[in-house]
């Protein structure tokens, strides 16, 4: 990559050469910016796919206490069921 300090030290020189210097000190500015593009980009691509395997097992995680708090809210529900069909027949067998 073109440090700051080559390119400030090339500029008396390209400048030397009029419009070609010029546009030999755009082209090297140009081509220091899209490195830095390019790490920038890589980075953010990077971080995207761990930000997605991350999201991927909270996904899950959410999926797996979804299913078990329906499994024990169906239990709940079956143990409701019995106790009022057994507070039924308590009092039915009462009443006799």
């Amino acid at each position: 990559m073109i440090g700051v300090e080559v390119i400030g030290s090339l500029v008396p020189e390209l400048a030397s050469f009029g419009a070609a210097g010029l546009m030999g000190m755009m082209w090297l500015w140009e081509r220091k910016q899209g490195v830095r593009q390019e790490q920038q980009l890589r980075d953010t691509h990077n971080r995207i796919l761990r930000d997605e395997q991350r999201l991927a097992k909270l996904t899950q995680v959410v999926e797996q206490n979804t299913a078990a708090m329906t499994r024990m809210n169906e239990s709940q529900r079956m143990m409701m069921d019995t106790l009022r069909e057994l507070t039924r027949e308590i009092h039915h067998d009462s009443i006799r």
